[in-house]
């Protein structure tokens, strides 16, 4: 299908980019790879579109005392060979190198994948599960949301219409595993699981468990309580609400969670 017309216009700063999404029906264009598909299939129908692809203030990697601080428009491509991140929190990078295919990873990025609230998107999984904070711009200020307040609903955020998400800051995380089950190459996970080491603790995060990215919270008190791993494991459905669809009914996508988040534990 071929999109409605709108407007374009190309930011040349954050605040002109925030000035330009006072308009109530703009939307940002970023790497475009989660808005693009949208706009043909005429889900999203905005009047004005506000490119910030050329915005290069805001795609870097750089350590911040225990904190890594990543650009909203890093790439895919960029963080999977990033040194900073291999060196501090490689659980990114290796995510990010498994994002669609190579022409994605080229274009996509970090902040536009998960401002796009997925719920079966891997980062943002991965930023649930370090408790990352989501370093938000708009017309009253900076602002940071945390990650457990961040994703809010299907496709929704606690980003408001004039804000842009500009950095997002995770722990320094040694190693960290995250499985997940496809049903083709390339494709978005039915169910996946990340676990990770955070601050002492076992954190675990699931992926297409519910409306939203989710932490395993049953399981990751029955690991602090002293359970196993597969103990822990038989819990990680517990409070979530998959979905049944022509990837698998919940019950099937509950199963799934169970044995990748056993095998997730067991590698960790």
């Amino acid at each position: 299908m071929i999109p409605p017309a709108f407007e374009y216009a190309r930011a040349g700063s954050v605040a002109e980019a925030i000035e330009l999404l006072g308009r109530e029906d703009s939307k940002v264009l970023a790497g475009g790879h989660s808005l693009i598909p949208l706009l043909r299939l005429r889900f999203a129908r905005p009047s004005l579109l506000v490119d910030i692809g050329r915005l290069e203030d805001l795609r870097y990697v750089r350590e911040e005392g225990d904190r890594i601080a990543i650009g909203a428009l890093s790439r895919h491509h960029d963080l999977a060979l990033d040194p900073v991140l291999a060196q501090y929190c490689p659980l990114i990078g290796s995510v990010a190198g498994q994002v669609g295919d190579p022409q994605v990873r080229h274009r996509g990025t970090i902040g536009g994948s998960v401002a796009h609230g997925d719920p079966a998107s891997d980062l943002g999984t991965i930023l649930l599960t370090f408790d990352a904070d989501f370093v938000a711009q708009g017309p009253d200020g900076v602002r940071t949301i945390p990650g457990t307040e961040f994703f809010t609903g299907p496709f929704e955020t606690a980003l408001g219409h004039q804000e842009l998400l500009t950095e997002l800051r995770v722990p320094k995380v040694d190693g960290g595993v995250y499985l997940k089950h496809v049903r083709r190459a390339q494709d978005w996970a039915t169910v996946a699981v990340a676990a990770a080491r955070v601050d002492g603790s076992v954190r675990i995060g699931l992926t297409g468990m519910g409306p939203t990215p989710l932490r395993a919270r049953a399981a990751e008190q029955a690991l602090a309580d002293g359970a196993s791993a597969e103990e822990a494991a038989a819990r990680a459905a517990e409070g979530a609400d998959p979905p049944s669809d022509v990837s698998g009914s919940a019950e099937y996508r509950a199963h799934l969670a169970q044995v990748l988040t056993r095998q997730a534990l067991e590698r960790l």
